[in-house]
C-alpha cells in the first residue's frame, strides 16, 4: 500500500489524526496503520485501476509518526479528500469503516486537528463565551444553573414553577434534561410558554437576566420547528443532544437558527469514549462541536461530581473549547490546533454537583464555566429556592476568596446545604 512516510512533514492544509491502533495477531503496528489509512482514503483490498497517478500522489495521506511502545500513529490527510462544511463526510472517512476492519482488534481516534482550509468552511459558535456573558451581563464569575429534576415526570406547569423558584433563588439558567422533549404529560409548546412567562417574572423581580435552556432534540425538521417556536416566544437558548441527533442535524440547527444560543448535551458519548482502547475521545467530540458551533458544551466536573471523570483529560477538553491555539503534546496525545476565526465555547459542568464541591470544581476548571446542579438544588432541605441560593452563595464565596465554611456562617441556605452534603463526598482523583 505504501502510505508510510516517516520523513513527511505535514502541510498547512493537512487534516491530522492521531490513532491508537491494536492490530490483530500477526500484523505489525505499521501494517495495521496502512490498512486504516487505505480504508479511510484512496486504498482498497486489491489493486484497482482508474485513479490518475498525479491525482493519487496529490491526495494520498501519509503515516508520518509511529510509536510502537504506545501503539499510536499520526496520519496526515490532504484537505482535498474532504467535503468542506460536512462533518458527516469527514467522520465517515476518518471514523467510519476503519472501526470495522478485521485486521484491527482495537482502534481509538485520540485527536483530530483541522486545517484552516476546513475550518473556514464552518461557522463555529455564534455567541461563545463573550456573547453569553454579554447577554446575561455577567462579567467574571461562573454561571450557575439547574436541571429540572426528576428528568421526566413533571407537568409543564410544575416545570415552570420549579424554574421560577430556581431563578428567584439566584440561578442564571434552568435547563431541560437530555430526554425531556415532548411528552404526553408535558407538552413542548406548553412548557416553553409557561416557563418563559416565569422567566420574565423572575427577571422583573430580580433585575437579572435569566435563560431557559429548552431541549429541541427530535427528527431534524421537527427540531427546527421547535427552535423557531422558542425564538418566536422570546426564548434565547435552545438545547440539542448532539450525538443522538447526529452531526448533520446539529449542523442544520447551527446554520439556520443562528440567533439562538445553542447548548450542546453529550448524551450517549460513553458508548464510544469510555473504552480507553476503542472508539474516540471526548476531546475529539468537543473539537467537532466547536467547529460546527455550539455556544456551550457538557464536558464533565473535573472529578468532583457523580460521573466517572478523568479530570486531567477534561482540562485538555476545556482547553480545546476555550483557547485559540493548542500546542502539540505527544505524552497526552494532543495535536496542535489553531482555531483561527472560531470563537471559544463555554464549558458546562454537571452531574452530581452540589454547593459544597463547587470551590474545588472552579479551582480545577476555572471561572469560564456553566455550573449546573439538579439534585444539588432540588434536594436542599429547605426547597428549590433555598437550593438555588446555596449554589449562588457557594460561587460568591469563591469569587470573594472566602472559605466556603466561613461564608456559610452568614448565609443560612449555604449552611444548610453543607450540613446535608458536606464539602467533599464525591471528589475523586481518577487517573488513567
Amino acid at each position: 500500500m505504501g502510505f508510510t512516510s516517516l520523513k513527511y512533514k505535514p502541510k498547512a492544509n493537512d487534516l491530522i489524526c492521531k490513532f491508537y491502533i491494536d492490530p490483530e495477531r500477526g500484523l505489525s503496528l505499521k501494517e495495521g496503520a496502512e490498512h486504516i489509512t487505505a480504508e479511510s482514503s484512496i486504498g482498497t483490498w486489491t489493486e484497482v485501476s482508474g485513479i490518475r497517478p498525479k491525482l493519487r500522489k496529490k491526495i494520498a495521506p501519509h503515516i508520518y509518526y509511529i510509536n510502537k511502545k504506545n501503539k499510536t500513529v499520526k496520519i496526515a490527510y490532504p484537505a482535498d479528500l474532504f467535503e468542506k462544511g460536512s462533518i458527516p463526510q469527514i467522520m465517515s472517512a476518518i471514523a467510519g469503516n476503519v472501526f470495522g476492519m478485521k485486521e484491527i482488534r482495537n482502534l481509538r481516534l485520540l485527536d483530530v486537528s483541522f486545517p484552516k482550509d476546513i475550518i473556514n468552511s464552518f461557522k463555529g459558535p455564534k455567541y461563545g463565551i463573550k456573547g453569553i456573558r454579554k447577554m446575561l451581563k455577567v462579567r467574571k464569575r461562573p454561571f450557575c444553573g439547574t436541571i429540572v429534576k426528576p428528568k421526566v415526570g413533571r407537568t409543564a406547569k410544575n416545570h415552570a414553577e420549579y424554574a421560577y423558584k430556581a431563578w428567584v433563588g439566584g440561578l442564571d439558567l434552568v435547563k431541560d434534561d437530555e430526554n425531556l422533549t415532548d411528552m404526553k404529560f408535558n407538552r413542548f409548546e406548553t412548557r416553553v410558554i409557561k416557563t418563559l412567562d416565569m422567566r420574565d417574572k423572575a427577571e422583573s423581580e430580580t433585575g437579572e437576566k435569566k435563560i431557559y435552556v429548552c431541549n429541541v432534540s427530535a427528527e431534524t425538521n421537527e427540531m427546527m420547528k421547535r427552535a423557531q417556536f422558542i425564538k418566536d416566544h422570546g426564548g434565547r437558548v435552545t438545547m440539542i443532544d448532539i450525538l443522538t441527533c447526529g452531526w448533520s442535524a446539529f449542523e442544520t440547527l447551527r446554520n439556520y437558527h443562528p440567533n439562538l444560543i445553542i447548548h450542546a448535551h453529550r448524551a450517549g458519548h460513553g458508548m464510544f469514549t469510555h473504552n480507553p482502547k476503542h472508539g474516540m475521545t471526548m476531546l475529539t467530540v468537543s473539537k467537532i462541536d466547536r467547529l460546527i458551533g455550539s455556544d456551550s458544551l457538557h464536558i464533565g466536573t473535573f472529578g468532583t461530581g457523580k460521573m466517572k471523570s478523568y479530570w486531567k483529560e477534561e482540562l485538555h477538553i476545556r482547553d480545546a473549547l476555550v483557547k485559540k491555539k493548542i500546542k502539540e503534546n505527544n505524552k497526552e496525545n494532543i495535536l496542535a490546533q489553531n482555531w483561527h476565526h472560531i470563537k471559544p465555547v463555554m464549558p458546562v459542568s454537571s452531574g452530581g454537583l452540589y454547593p459544597g464541591i463547587l470551590p474545588e470544581t472552579i479551582k480545577r476548571g476555572g471561572t469560564d464555566l456553566f455550573l449546573q446542579a439538579g439534585g444539588g438544588v432540588a434536594g436542599h432541605p429547605d426547597g428549590i429556592e433555598a437550593g438555588a441560593a446555596a449554589m449562588r452563595q457557594a460561587i460568591d464565596s469563591v469569587m470573594k476568596k472566602i472559605p466556603i465554611d466561613w461564608y456559610a456562617q452568614d448565609h443560612k441556605e449555604l449552611a444548610a446545604a453543607l450540613k446535608r452534603w458536606g464539602t467533599g463526598k464525591r471528589i475523586v482523583y481518577y487517573e488513567k
